[in-house]
């Protein structure tokens, strides 16, 4: 199927090979190249469709059309603003296998279209729904993934300014996340990225200086990676986890009251990327990444000192009748044939253990050192007698 691009049209589903729609009589292919199989999301700002790529052997590709709903002029300018900024966020940011490729920007029909690479896999917002809350392992495990993806934006200058779970893929094949959606995104210079502008983000999860005023830093997006964190750890949306009578974060108590806990230096890492006031939270991806670090090799050298297991306690004397001798131990092996001889000239089955020693026994060889040999001889002599 063919997917018409003409948000006026009343058909716009049309055969696969179609050139122009039956309906409308709209071009059906963008740039004689990209075509939409169908609609996959809607918004304010347009539609998103996936496509495929005729120049790359129908390869699945993700066509964003700019067709904002608000038609008035300031809007219309300030979306069309927010639209380009993804491309060009895209095409500065270059190819990064955690960051869909741009493919194309173009315009068509008075209308605006972004094609870029399609990431299959779901987000991790679905991931969420489907399996329930994530165990600590797996929350680190996502940090090791998008910090350093971070710190390659923000060295670039760009700042997200929207990282949460549903902007979060999981590409199917190599398992690793994609952050996506980069429409809203500000990019600064290398030293000083604070951008004053828009007020945009997500609500419970951009922080307050990017709310109240609109300015975006590293540490902006490290605190929504946090809130993210929380999310998949404790299974519950950020206004469950927020006490906003006492301004603190209770995902703990949370956790707690599933019957679960993190690490004592996990859940620090994890406050430290929600403070509210920016001069208290991490600042660089690198700082988080370090504090990691420190955590992992910590939690290997307990591992690594930690006792061995107590070895088993050797057999006593009372068990050795009821195994056999080993081949290796000679004495053993004579002093069990000496109980067989002794037992089947009495008609005893089995011997007790022999005695210790009483105190007044006299000690047997050179110097008067106990002999064990001869007192399980005597031992044995006493529980049998002498035989003729």
């Amino acid at each position: 199927m063919t997917y018409c691009l003409n948000p006026s049209c009343p058909q716009p589903e049309n055969p696969a090979n179609t050139q122009f729609c039956i309906a409308c009589g709209t071009q059906l292919r963008l740039k004689e190249r990209y075509r939409a199989i169908r609609a996959i999301a809607a918004g304010g700002m347009g539609r998103t469709f996936l496509g495929r790529d005729e120049d790359r052997l129908d390869a699945p590709c993700v066509i964003k059309q700019f067709f904002p709903q608000n038609q008035s002029t300031s809007a219309i300018a300030k979306a069309t603003e927010l639209f380009e900024r993804e491309a060009r966020q895209l095409y500065s940011l270059g190819e990064h296998p955690q960051i869909p490729t741009l493919y194309a920007y173009l315009e068509q029909d008075r209308r605006l279209y972004l094609v870029q690479e399609w990431i299959d896999g779901p987000t991790l917002l679905q991931e969420l729904r489907d399996r329930g809350p994530w165990s600590e392992s797996e929350v680190k495990a996502l940090l090791w993934d998008l910090l350093p993806l971070l710190q390659f934006i923000h060295e670039r200058g760009v700042v997200h300014r929207d990282l949460k779970p549903d902007n979060l893929l999981r590409r199917r094949g190599d398992g690793k996340v994609v952050l996506v959606d980069f429409g809203i995104a500000k990019q600064g210079s290398a030293t000083a990225m604070a951008q004053t502008g828009t007020r945009a983000g997500t609500q419970g999860y951009a922080p307050m200086e990017q709310l109240r005023g609109g300015q975006a830093y590293p540490a902006s997006d490290l605190y929504s990676l946090g809130v993210t964190a929380i999310q998949l750890l404790v299974g519950k949306m950020p206004e469950d986890l927020y006490d906003p009578t006492n301004g603190e974060w209770v995902w703990r108590s949370q956790l707690a009251k599933q019957g679960r806990a993190v690490e004592e230096a996990f859940a620090a890492i994890l406050d430290k990327l929600l403070r509210e006031l920016l001069r208290d939270r991490y600042r660089r991806a690198t700082d988080v990444l370090q504090d990691l670090q420190l955590l992992s090799q910590k939690s290997t050298r307990v591992q690594a000192i930690a006792p061995p297991p107590p070895p088993s306690p050797p057999p006593s004397i009372a068990s050795r009748g009821a195994v056999a001798p080993s081949s290796s131990d000679p004495i053993s092996a004579e002093l069990e044939e000496i109980r067989t001889h002794f037992s089947q000239a009495t008609g005893r089955s089995s011997p007790p253990s022999p005695p210790s020693p009483p105190s007044g026994q006299k000690r047997q060889g050179k110097g008067d050192r106990f002999d064990p040999i001869q007192a399980d001889l005597e031992a044995l002599r006493s529980e049998f007698g002498e035989q003729e």
